[in-house]
């Protein structure tokens, strides 16, 4: 997808930041705003954006419960920008259907990297089953995984972790979405579990499992796999 003409849905009560994201974005790209949530739902249904952008401290709705309502019906890129840095928030907005989680202040260039990262995850989306990330290769029709085109045996348990990643590659995943999506809900507490398979994964897929390529820690929050 070119960058020019992709579609971005502002959603932020501060008149400024809404001034600051238009000047930083709009030379790249089609920027409508909302100042609610409600504008927010129905913006997002009206414009039909490629991205949202949504601050979690709205007047009216709380950006986890838009995000939420988001989830019913479509499933555009959402990245929150908030000033609520604690891991609880990140993790609530993320449960919730969130994407990614900048928090405030935050970098033009790592918005845009994060925006690159959302488009490129979407437009993935919509292709073929074969997922390619550096010199990683998962098929999922096939159920091959290749590393530097060299077939690699995993666990079942190994692949099923490895797929969930892949459906929602480039998107941070919590700890609980990673154990509901392969273990059940049964399993939702089972941190160590998760950390035991990620970690027998990393040392099959990653060049260097001690400092991972693909499968990046969100610290206290969860994993994301990198799309490079």
């Amino acid at each position: 997808m070119s960058e020019q003409g992709v579609r971005v849905l502002v959603v932020d009560d501060e008149r400024s930041i809404r001034r600051f994201l238009k000047a930083s974005l709009g030379s790249q790209f089609v920027i409508f705003e909302a100042t609610t949530g409600e504008e927010a739902l129905t913006a997002a249904a009206a414009n039909r954006p490629d991205v949202i952008i949504l601050d979690l401290g709205l007047p009216d709705i709380d950006g986890v419960e838009v995000t939420r309502r988001l989830r019913e019906w479509t499933q555009i890129p959402i990245i929150v920008v908030s000033v609520r840095e604690q891991e609880k928030d990140k993790i609530a907005a993320l449960d919730a259907g969130a994407d990614d989680y900048l928090t405030k202040p935050f970098s033009v260039g790592e918005l845009m990297a994060r925006l690159r990262s959302a488009l490129r995850r979407s437009a993935q989306a919509e292709t073929d089953p074969v997922f390619k990330t550096g010199n990683l290769v998962v098929d999922l029709n096939q159920r091959e995984v290749l590393v530097n085109g060299q077939p690699i045996s995993l666990t079942p348990t190994e692949y099923d972790l490895l797929r969930t990643f892949v459906k929602h590659a480039g998107k941070v995943l919590t700890h609980d979405q990673l154990l509901r999506a392969v273990w059940g809900t049964a399993y939702e507490s089972e941190t160590h579990m998760l950390q035991v398979n990620i970690s027998n994964l990393r040392r099959k897929i990653e060049p260097d499992p001690v400092r991972p390529s693909y499968l990046i820690t969100e610290p206290g929050v969860g994993y994301r796999l990198k799309i490079i």
